[in-house]
């Protein structure tokens, strides 16, 4: 057996399941706040043998499903003036807006868009298209962000000047405060996102321990990762002794990605940000520095982010909170389902209702 399928083992994972279920000595509700964790759990079949007491609740952490409305309107906007091309990962051209409208719909009706496999591909779209302005949807996380603000960089090297990218980067740390601090989320541990931790590393959650008392563990996402992260935090509330973890030590190092944060914040800048369902967090986005102005689709277009009315009987805001899960709301697998999404967490494949509908329905 390989390195990689030993975090597959049957047995290691047969193990580590009854020692969980030996350790329960009290209920523990554990939210997962990364979109591959939320496919991972249900695709390993591991919520079912998870003993009675153990109650998966998926967060915030699907950088579509947290697109809020307003955003995707400001999406729609540029799609329908001239001389524009939109540059977008294909998993943001269903998310609906406001009435419902989308970006595929705005293609039907000859919207220029353009799905890329990355920033560096709009880039070079704008090169092939010197007498347009190539817009890149910037959505994300701390994983993404890196990227994107090396790609303005490079456009800034190569003097670009009708390439722009329109950042609606997110920053996870800040959305698990204010989860923390709503009564109704009655959150007990954090399973913390791999991807986003290679970048982070232990630092920025710390708070989550030494402020709030609860468990936060780094973890991969194989059974096993999962399975002894779960234990590690029984443990720990057991002994009462509350700390962030890093479980997933092959891929992250604790002091994260030093070079990849001074090239995010080299181009960006943290300010407040929407979230759907959740609404303004503090410091939770990723705004241009000043003198990367030119490259800013807000300021150079200027694109204007109006409120936008919340998606009528769409429950994902609190899909998105642990307040519910996604069989709990009057749409799901009705009205809404992944052939026909109302709201985004039926629209990605990493979001907790196109997942739950898949694996559970």
């Amino acid at each position: 057996m390989n390195v990689a399928d030993s975090f597959k083992d049957p047995a290691l994972c047969k193990g580590l399941l009854e020692r969980l279920h030996s350790e329960m000595d009290q209920p523990l509700r554990f939210m997962e706040v990364c979109g591959t964790h939320t496919v991972a759990i249900f695709q390993s079949g591991l919520r079912p043998l998870l003993p009675e007491g153990i109650t998966h609740l998926s967060g915030p952490g699907c950088p579509v499903c947290v697109t809020h409305e307003s955003e995707v309107a400001a999406f729609l906007d540029l799609a329908g003036r001239d001389g524009v091309i939109l540059a977008t990962f294909g998993d943001l051209m269903r998310v609906p807006g406001p009435k419902g409208r989308n970006l595929k719909l705005a293609k039907a009706e000859g919207a220029r868009i353009e799905i890329v496999y990355s920033p560096v591909d709009a880039l070079q779209l704008a090169a092939k298209n010197p007498n347009d302005t190539v817009v890149f949807l910037g959505v994300g996380f701390e994983t993404t962000a890196p990227t994107v603000a090396g790609t303005v960089l490079m456009a800034k090297q190569q003097g670009l000047k009708n390439f722009k990218v329109l950042s609606f980067h997110k920053l996870v740390p800040p959305a698990l405060k204010v989860l923390l601090d709503d009564p109704e989320c009655a959150i007990d541990s954090f399973l913390l996102p791999g991807h986003v931790s290679t970048i982070l590393g232990l630092e920025p959650y710390q708070f989550v321990a030494q402020t709030y008392k609860t468990p936060g563990v780094i973890t991969g996402f194989d059974p096993v990762d999962i399975l002894e992260s779960l234990l590690i935090m029984v443990e720990q509330r057991k002994k009462q002794d509350y700390r962030i973890v890093n479980q997933y030590k092959r891929a992250v190092a604790d002091s994260g990605n030093a070079r990849a944060r001074e090239v995010m914040f080299s181009v960006f800048h943290t300010a407040d940000a929407l979230w759907r369902g959740v609404g303004c967090i503090p410091e939770s986005g990723l705004v241009f520095r000043d003198e990367f102005a030119d490259f800013d689709a807000l300021q150079a277009l200027d694109v204007t982010v109006t409120e936008a009315p919340p998606t009528p009987g769409c429950k994902c805001g609190e899909v998105l909170k642990g307040k519910m899960q996604p069989a709990d709301c009057p749409l799901f697998g009705k009205a809404c389902t992944p052939a026909k999404p109302v709201g985004p967490c039926m629209v990605s494949t990493e979001g907790s209702c196109a997942a739950y509908y898949k694996y559970s329905v």
